[in-house]
């Protein structure tokens, strides 16, 4: 049996193996000097922001901090391979969509704006305002503005974003499908609904106060490596950390950071996690209402006693609606029904609750292996309850902390992309650009997807983003790409999204973050993020154009705008060209950016005042809210269990990735080596079917629709998660996720809640 694929994991995450991991990307970009000349301006006051993840820096701003996604992302961007009109004309489309993801990519950087030839098949150079005029041609076309999609992916800028929405809604729609849809949406909906605003309520700063931190459903070491760096340093002065994760992730176990010369010269590491609990897939609101329910019994044990009380009792009631009603939930629910819901003990769930009980100031923070379920928002309205007891929101080393992705993705919904737009905003564009707005909700990404199957949609536009592959039901999403009258995308590299053309199409290549934007009078173009901490600072690019025929997003959104609504509402080319103009705009219908271009300029930038945070309660009832719902009647490995050879799927990213991106083969974190269709599953359910490391199966897809789903020929990997639970990547299993199961309220695919079952392939 072939197991070469299979390999030592490393020993920690960091240290060595990051340094030989960037080097080995700075090589294949063809710019090892250039490239780390690069990096030390990345995320400073006068460089630009790393166009990786959302996690914080720190405010008053440290010199260069080291993050190996970070190096992957920028030589990804800033590489010299170029993807030029001769790469098109060398193969057609239907020979380019052989290419793996990682194939495709390597190509470099789009450098021509080009339309797609139905005839040739073929992709050809098409001038800018040609593909202006024709974009805008069809756009006013269509009989109803309803009819045309337009997303988002976390990448975009503030301004870039500002500008997108302000176009579609000038247009006439709110039919914003976002990257947010597919990770967060349930995040912002759960904490709107109990502290009332949808993001964290936490500084980095208070990374360094935390006694206890809780890490649910998250992998720092791939997906945010900057975040190891503050856990590493948390648990170095003592802070607990506790993590729930059904698969145990290196970088949560030990951590060597490869800014510590000391660590590095003596191939040392740090212990990150104090506790390391294994829930079943969907079992994480069980888990954390064990613990609640655990903190409660203290609680009675201590008044009985007459000991200290365990609750915030002052904070329970000045604070607090729902705290009886919740307290009721929690006692009707049993141990029998957390534990096996949870596949945890209570003996591993009352040791977490200790840690919790013993800590004055706890942070609670997780990602998409909470938020990709079928009841995601009521695990985080649990995680929230969970909060309040204690009063562990609205202070200093204490709160709620979802880690975003994409470098962007917060901000971009902060300044307007959303389907379902307040009235507040609505009522501000309204006032101050003196247009109608649209008031009808909009689709999100899997209403969009429904709209061009069903034909109610006709034309596409992405900013930026992989939306066939970053999608569900892939085998879908792509034929209802194919029957569209008009696609665009706006993009630095080729993808597989390209690949779908509908009837006229077109890939609008545009500027990386690394890059200059001079305009008109040859000043350089400053933009704005987001991070995860709400955070907004600057960021600028500082290398040549990869191609004199880019433009800024900004400029391709101006075109598209001017060809199709015209300049009577918003000059659109006189934004494009200052981008302080955009920010005034900003200014003046967003809360929270007074002063924006000012602030904007000061090291570092400036803070989105969290009301949160300060114990501010936007909710229904004006207080932090308890919710008392049920456990779910069944989570997707207790169904699964039901039947034969079925197990709960979740989908994941290698090491050697970034959403769709793929930079490599290797997962050296888990110990696979230039290979992606992997399965890792449990030894003892291996043994069970009588499988070995190395057989190749079809995974099958169980939904209940009559839509047969086949991820064909994968290998299986043996691995420390639970029995009936496995796991492997996105965006290759895609294919295996539903349209049709998505997130109570939410409507986020249920990407970590896939039932599927195998079918044995025979040996090659």
């Amino acid at each position: 049996m072939d197991t070469k694929f299979i390999g030592k994991k490393s020993a920690a995450a960091g240290g060595w193996g990051a340094l030989k991991s960037c080097g080995k990307r700075l090589l294949q970009s063809g710019m090892p000097i250039s490239g780390a000349r690069t990096m030390l301006k990345a995320n400073q006051p006068d460089g630009f922001d790393c166009p990786g993840c959302a996690w914080g820096d720190p405010e008053h701003g440290s010199s260069f901090e080291f993050c190996e996604n970070g190096v992957k992302a920028v030589a990804w961007e800033a590489t010299e391979k170029r993807a030029t009109p001769a790469f098109f004309a060398e193969k057609t489309v239907s020979q380019l969509r052989q290419l793996t993801d990682y194939e495709l990519e390597l190509n470099g950087r789009l450098t021509h704006p080009m339309r797609y030839d139905a005839v040739s098949d073929r992709y050809l150079p098409v001038a800018w305002k040609d593909a202006f005029a024709e974009i805008g041609s069809i756009l006013t076309g269509l009989d109803n503005p309803n009819r045309a999609e337009f997303y988002t992916s976390g990448r975009a800028s503030n301004e870039a974003a500002f500008l997108y929405q302000l176009f579609v809604r000038v247009y006439g729609t709110n039919n914003f499908p976002d990257c947010s849809n597919m990770c967060h949406e349930a995040s912002g909906i759960a904490m709107r609904q109990a502290v009332g605003v949808g993001k964290g309520t936490v500084l980095l700063e208070d990374f360094e106060e935390a006694d206890a931190i809780f890490v649910i459903g998250q992998n720092p070491g791939t997906n945010h490596p900057r975040m190891l760096g503050d856990l590493r340093r948390a648990a170095i002065r003592g802070a607990r950390v506790v993590v729930f994760n059904p698969i145990r992730e290196r970088g949560l176990e030990r951590f060597s950071d490869p800014q510590d010369k000391i660590e590095m010269l003596k191939g040392g590491s740090t212990d990150i996690a104090s506790l390391c609990l294994q829930p079943q897939l969907g079992g994480d609101m069980a888990a954390v209402r064990g613990m609640a329910k655990a903190v409660l019994a203290t609680e009675d044990a201590a008044v009985a006693a007459g000991l200290p009380s365990v609750l915030d009792h002052a904070f329970l009631a000045e604070h607090c609606a729902g705290f009886a009603e919740y307290r009721a939930a929690v006692e009707a629910t049993s141990w029998a029904d957390i534990e096996d819901q949870s596949g945890l003990s209570r003996q591993e769930i009352e040791r977490a609750a200790d840690v919790y009980i013993n800590a004055e100031r706890v942070i609670c923070t997780w990602a998409m292996g909470v938020t990709q379920h079928l009841h995601s928002v009521a695990t985080i309205r649990e995680i929230a309850n969970f909060m309040f007891l204690r009063g562990n929101i609205g202070r200093p080393g204490a709160g709620l902390c979802p880690v975003r992705g994409h470098s962007n993705v917060q901000g971009d919904r902060t300044v307007g992309i959303n389907e379902k737009p307040s009235d507040d905003i609505l009522d501000a564009l309204e006032k101050h650009f003196r247009f109608t707005v649209p008031r009808e909700h909009g689709h999100n990404v899997l209403a969009a997807i429904g709209a061009m199957l069903d034909g109610s949609a006709e034309a596409f536009i992405g900013l930026g983003g992989n939306f066939a592959r970053a999608t569900p039901d892939s085998a879908l999403v792509e034929k209802a790409l194919r029957r569209l009258k008009l696609t665009v995308h706006i993009a630095t590299k080729p993808n597989h999204s390209h690949l779908m053309p509908g009837e006229t199409a077109f890939i609008l290549p545009c500027l990386g973050r690394t890059e200059m934007d001079l305009n008109t009078a040859g000043n350089s173009q400053l933009v704005s993020v987001e991070d995860s901490m709400s955070m907004v600072h600057g960021s600028a690019g500082i290398n040549r154009p990869a191609s004199p025929h880019l433009l800024s997003e900004v400029a391709i959104i101006a075109g598209i705008a001017q060809a199709t609504v015209g300049s009577d509402v918003v000059g659109w080319a006189e934004l494009a060209d200052d981008h302080d103009r955009i920010r005034d705009h900003i200014e003046a219908t967003i809360p929270g950016f007074e002063n924006y271009n000012a602030r904007l300029r000061k090291p570092r930038g400036f803070h989105l005042r969290n009301t949160a945070a300060h114990r501010e309660w936007d909710t229904l009832a004006g207080k932090a809210s308890f919710s008392c719902e049920a456990l779910p009647d069944e989570t997707v490995h207790q169904r699964a269990r039901k039947g034969e050879g079925r197990f709960a799927l979740q989908t994941f990213r290698s090491h050697d990735q970034y959403n769709t991106t793929v930079y490599g083969l290797d997962d050296r974190y888990r110990g696979v080596y230039g290979e992606r269709q992997v399965i890792f599953i449990h030894p003892a359910d291996l043994k069970a079917m009588n499988a070995e490391a190395g057989d190749r199966v079809d995974v099958v897809g169980e939904h209940d629709d009559g839509i047969e789903r086949i991820a064909e020929n994968f290998r299986f990997v043996p691995y420390d998660i639970p029995r009936g639970s496995i796991a492997g990547y996105y965006p290759e299993l895609n294919v295996l996720v539903p349209l049709g199961s998505a997130g109570r309220e939410s409507d986020t695919p249920t990407s970590k809640s896939i039932m599927v079952s195998f079918r044995r392939r025979q040996a090659a």
